[in-house]
């Protein structure tokens, strides 16, 4: 079984959800400073996700769908799945990201499995936190070698694609590591660098 793994914002989506949702909030200039301090290291990937959600409390759970009922993919994202799915692959998503999102994007994309993140929310309202399967740097690492053990898939079988720091754990699993566009520390981890913003550019890499 071959299978093919993707981060989401910004990988298979063109931005950051949180970002979208604290615009359409009110709140985007405060997540703009936490997202800034955490790239220069003052704070890691779990302390940052609690903070920028917590500048989301009072937004409603039916705004946030409508935002990422609206969202935007990268070039290439249905293209490539669609390819990926021709040769045999199985594609699962992990994200930082949430539920709402990655939902939109499988009924979009084509997908097979999704892995993210939970907006709390009491009568419709979001509570201001957040839990789930991927809240920490070593999240994707540790579930793909779950999934890897389930599907009986190698490392060598596996490719996986992302952009940003929390992607380097999910790296370790994968022959193929695929740094989309991405931040210097994840193109270092990499052997398949892409600069352009058009996902059917890994095609050529596939095995």
């Amino acid at each position: 079984m071959k299978l093919a793994v993707f981060d989401f914002d910004s990988t298979l989506m063109d931005g950051e959800t949180i970002d979208l949702l604290a615009r359409a909030h009110g709140s985007e200039e405060k997540v703009q400073q936490i997202t800034k301090e955490a790239m220069e290291g003052h704070m890691d990937f779990h302390q940052s996700l609690k903070l920028r959600v917590e500048t989301l409390k009072g937004m409603s759970l039916q705004r946030v769908q409508e935002v990422c009922d609206h969202l935007t993919y990268n070039p290439g994202a249905k293209e490539f799945i669609d390819t990926l799915k021709e040769r045999g692959y199985k594609i699962v998503v992990f994200s930082g990201g949430f539920e709402e999102s990655v939902s939109a994007g499988q009924r979009k994309l084509g997908y097979h499995a999704h892995f993210s993140n939970t907006l709390h929310h009491r009568d419709g309202i979001l509570t201001g936190e957040v839990g789930g399967e991927m809240m920490f740097s070593y999240s994707k690492g540790r579930l793909l070698r779950k999934i890897q053990a389930l599907l009986g898939t190698s490392y060598e079988d596996t490719i996986a694609i992302g952009d940003g720091a929390n992607d380097l754990s999910m790296f370790q699993c994968a022959k193929q590591k695929v740094a989309f566009c991405a931040k210097p520390i994840l193109k270092e981890a990499a052997n398949i660098i892409i600069d352009k913003k058009n996902l059917m550019l890994i095609a050529d890499y596939l095995n």
